[in-house]
């Protein structure tokens, strides 16, 4: 398999793996309800990008404003959104996921777009189309994130907000032996930026593939950060947030979640 590291079409199996996980309907494949949908109409409503509600002033006031959900299918943050009473679009790789929204429309008559495509190519929006971007994370699935920074900063109007969440990259460091985390070991392995077609053996890498599991890549805080920085965005506000359910031993230690909020002057 390792010649095929080069040339591996990684985003055709992600997109896979994103339609699995729709339809098993997995933690962020599982459509709000009725309930939320009403809720939120009458003016109770929540998103989530982090595992604690986004906070109301990162959002300002949506009421008729252009909102992109990107690479956040699902059927969760757009309808809320939407029922809210934004304009949404919502923006994914995995067609099942972006069904999830459509279903959701569809059963609660709310009006939002849905586009199939890759985060780092928006060709499909004009320039300043946006009011705001919320990004779940998501960027751990493509290899360049820089390119998704500069997509954001094009389609967003000027005073536009990008919202934006990811994981803190000391998760990719380690080595994924479970008997390390019985014993209570962290063991350094990798380093950053980390991709699982470069680091992962090719035993391992083939294994992860078989089993269906999407390929990631663990961006440096440099590209997370300075790359929306470097894109034109000014920062604005930021926050860590725990894992309520910790996968790796290092989560039971500190907020392995990160969000920011960053302006297009």
């Amino acid at each position: 398999m390792s010649h095929l590291k080069h040339y591996f079409d990684f985003l055709k199996h992600n997109r896979a793996a994103w339609d699995k996980q729709a339809q098993q309907q997995q933690p962020w494949s599982r459509p709000v309800s009725h309930e939320l949908i009403t809720a939120a109409r009458q003016g109770d409503w929540d998103v989530h990008i982090t595992p604690r509600p986004l906070a109301k002033a990162w959002l300002g006031e949506i009421v008729g404003k252009n909102i992109l959900c990107l690479a956040s299918a699902g059927g969760q943050q757009a309808p809320v959104l939407a029922a809210a009473g934004a304009n949404v679009t919502v923006f994914d790789l995995s067609d099942q996921q972006l069904q999830q929204d459509r279903m959701v429309a569809e059963r609660e008559g709310l009006h939002l777009k849905t586009v199939q495509g890759n985060m780092c190519d928006l060709h499909a929006f004009h320039n300043a189309e946006f009011d705001l971007i919320i990004q779940p994370i998501s960027n751990l699935y493509v290899a360049d994130v820089q390119a998704v920074w500069k997509e954001c900063y094009r389609v967003l109007k000027p005073q536009g907000i990008l919202i934006a969440s990811f994981y803190n990259p000391v998760v990719f460091i380690s080595d994924r032996n479970p008997e390390y985390a019985k014993q209570g070991l962290i063991h350094p392995m990798y380093t950053l930026p980390y991709s699982d077609l470069q680091d992962l053996s090719t035993d391992a890498l083939n294994a992860k593939l078989q089993r269906g599991e999407a390929v990631v890549f663990g961006h440096s805080l440099t590209d997370l950060i300075q790359g929306q920085l470097a894109a034109g965005f000014l920062l604005q506000s930021f926050y860590e947030d725990d894992q309520p359910q910790p996968r790796f031993l290092v989560d039971q230690f500190m907020p392995t979640f990160l969000a920011t909020r960053a302006i297009k002057p």
